[in-house]
C-alpha cells in the first residue's frame, strides 16, 4: 500500500515538475517574450560597443597626445604655445544695443510724424 502511495506521489510531482517546465517554455518563445529578450541583448551590446569605443577613443588621444610631443620635440617646436582667447559672436544681435539706435528714426508707431 506505501510503494502505491509513494510511486502515485512521485509520478503526480514529476508531472506537475514537468507540466511547470513546458509552460515556462512555451511562455519564453512568445513572440512579446522574444521581442523582449532580443531588445534586452541589443542593449547589452551597444553598452559594450560604446564602452570599448570609448576606451579607444581615450587610447587613440592619448597616443596621439604622445607622438605630437615627440614630434614637436624632434623639430623643436614649441608644444604648448599660447592660444588667442576663441572669439564668440552672439546667434541674436541684440538691436536695442545704443551701437544700432539710430537716433533720426523713430520706432514709436503713435508718434505724429
Amino acid at each position: 500500500m506505501f510503494r502505491r502511495t509513494f510511486w502515485f506521489t512521485s509520478g503526480v510531482a514529476a508531472g506537475v515538475w514537468a507540466t511547470t517546465k513546458v509552460n515556462r517554455k512555451l511562455r519564453a518563445l512568445t513572440p512579446e517574450s522574444l521581442a523582449a529578450t532580443a531588445a534586452n541583448k541589443a542593449l547589452e551590446t551597444g553598452h559594450r560597443l560604446k564602452d570599448r569605443a570609448v576606451g579607444f577613443a581615450l587610447d587613440v588621444r592619448d597616443n596621439m597626445a604622445q607622438r605630437e610631443a615627440e614630434l614637436g620635440d624632434a623639430l623643436g617646436i614649441d608644444t604648448d604655445p599660447e592660444l588667442p582667447a576663441p572669439r564668440r559672436f552672439a546667434a541674436i544681435e541684440n538691436r536695442n544695443d545704443p551701437k544700432y539706435v539710430d537716433p533720426t528714426y523713430s520706432y514709436n508707431r503713435n508718434e505724429d510724424h
